[in-house]
Parts: C-alpha cells; sequence; structure tokens
C-alpha cells in the first residue's frame, strides 16, 4: 500500500471546506444569505466571502500567483462598496453590510474559482516544500505547512458559522 503524501492530505482537507460552504449555499435564499443575525452578526454572504478572499489572498501569497479575485475581476463584479483589496479583517458593522448578494450564484462560482486555484498549488507540493518560510515576521517564523493548515482552519470555521447562521430562525 502506498503511503499518503502530505499534498494529499491537504487536498483532502480543502475539498472539506467546499462540502461546507456547497452545503451552506445549497437551497439558500438570498434574503437568509443576506440576514444579520440580531441586526449585528456576520451575515452567511459575509462569512463565505471572507472565508473566500482570505483563502484567496493568503494562498495567491505563498503560491507567487496572482489572486483569483484579482484576474477575474471578482471586486468589480461583486461591486461591493468596499475597498478593491478588502479580505473581511476588521471589517465594521457598515462594512460588513456591502456585503450584499442579489443571488449566490456568483459567490459559489468565486468559491470554486479559489478552490481549483488551492488544489491547483496544492497538488504541486512536495512534502519537503512545506517546510519553507513564508512569513519571518513570527517566532518562531511560519512555515508553509503551518500557513496552509492556518488557511484551512479559519475557512472551516466561518463555513461552520455560516452553516449555523442557516440553521438559525428568522426572528433571532
Amino acid at each position: 500500500m502506498a503511503s499518503m503524501r502530505s499534498s494529499e492530505l491537504l487536498a483532502d482537507a480543502y475539498s472539506r471546506i467546499d462540502t461546507i460552504v456547497s452545503g451552506v449555499l445549497t437551497g439558500l435564499e438570498v434574503d437568509k444569505a443576506n440576514w444579520r443575525p440580531a441586526g449585528s452578526g456576520n451575515s452567511i454572504a459575509w462569512l463565505i466571502w471572507h472565508l473566500c478572499r482570505s483563502q484567496d489572498e493568503q494562498m495567491a501569497q505563498v503560491a507567487g500567483v496572482e489572486s483569483v479575485w484579482h484576474r477575474g475581476a471578482y471586486a468589480q463584479r461583486f461591486a461591493f462598496d468596499l475597498e478593491h483589496d478588502s479580505t473581511g479583517y476588521g471589517h465594521s458593522t457598515q462594512q460588513v453590510d456591502a456585503v450584499h448578494l442579489d443571488s449566490t450564484d456568483l459567490l459559489r462560482q468565486y468559491h470554486q474559482a479559489v478552490l481549483a486555484q488551492s488544489l491547483d498549488f496544492i497538488g504541486t507540493l512536495e512534502d519537503a516544500d512545506l517546510d519553507r518560510v513564508v512569513d519571518s515576521r513570527w517566532n518562531p517564523p511560519v512555515t508553509l505547512g503551518v500557513r496552509l493548515i492556518s488557511i484551512a482552519d479559519d475557512c472551516v470555521q466561518h463555513g461552520g458559522q455560516a452553516a449555523y447562521v442557516k440553521g438559525l430562525p428568522r426572528a433571532i
């Protein structure tokens, strides 16, 4: 029996993010996607958009490629009233409100494009690549392996939050 490569394990983890996101977006009505629990919680639209933006920018940085967001002109296509490079970190309540969808189709398309770019990069990795330092501002410096796990962890958390919000009654 052949041994599992680290890249195969990472590909499985990132594919599970897709399972979460696809499950949230399937059957999701646009008004529920834009709804903010208690009027100030994060909407599903914002959570999934932020998940995708974060994964996209961080993965592009470690892969040394242009982000899907820029290459696919998604800022213009979404047309949110946000800074062009915004990823959602530190967003105010007004900025969360700005992530408003007319349909979930473009969000699903963006997620699929980010996932494809992530899986393409992960598929090129050898185990030794995971030791490459990608951020020396930390002590200890962050390696590619640690960064890829951190990205996946963040995405799974936001995907779980979106799934939770989807299940909430609108009266909350």
